[in-house]
């Protein structure tokens, strides 16, 4: 394989990553809570701009600072994630319990999404496999300044992918709750429970192994 076609397969990866479960659930527990779009395209991308920059944070380490990361630490971030997942799943629950009041604001209001949130979700999620991730791009390029740049090009992709993603999320909840005013409560319920499952499940996946 050609640097190029490695380097394009970075950025395509990176696009392929943001889809991964964990990731489209935890952003899910956000914009459910408020569909707006310009809201939804601001959590895609803050969420991206933050994993990029734990994988390139870790990169740098491991790649010019030769820094090794134990698996005990690899593990030790992976719990971190579960736990991340399960209270953003809680607090979904709990919103959209509020939400349901006769008399509660619209779906996000009460609880206010801060603007760093989807940012420290990313850097959180950056941390785990941003190690085996730079291994890959290291044994694929043998080459620092090009893993580098594979690393950089794939978080390009998460950042593309996951504002794709959390649009489509916002469009389609608009588009739900203009049919039926109690389903995105539902739904953003749903969110929430799929949150601490996949919590439960991430850290179940580590304790066992």
């Amino acid at each position: 394989m050609s640097p190029a076609s490695t380097l394009v397969l970075g950025l395509v990866l990176g696009l392929r990553h943001a889809t991964d479960p964990d990731h489209v659930v935890a952003m899910g527990t956000i914009v459910t809570r408020d569909p707006r779009l310009r809201r939804a395209i601001l959590t895609g991308a803050w969420w991206g701009i933050g994993h990029t920059i734990t994988v390139l944070v870790v990169g740098s380490l491991m790649l010019i600072g030769g820094v090794h990361v134990p698996d005990r630490t690899t593990n030790a971030m992976d719990l971190l994630v579960a736990t991340m997942l399960v209270v953003l799943g809680v607090v979904a629950l709990r919103t959209s319990r509020l939400a349901s009041a006769p008399d509660a604001p619209r779906l996000g209001e009460r609880l206010l999404v801060s603007p760093l949130r989807p940012l420290l979700i990313g850097i959180v999620h950056g941390l785990a496999g941003s190690a085996a991730l730079t291994l890959v791009a290291l044994a694929t390029i043998q080459d620092t300044r090009g893993a580098m740049l594979y690393l950089a090009l794939f978080g390009v992709g998460t950042i593309v992918g996951m504002l794709v993603i959390t649009t489509l999320l916002a469009v389609s909840l608009r588009w739900v709750g203009s049919r039926s005013e109690g389903l995105p409560v539902w739904i953003a319920r749903v969110s929430g429970s799929l949150g601490v499952t996949a919590g439960l499940v991430v850290a179940a996946r580590v304790l066992i192994q």
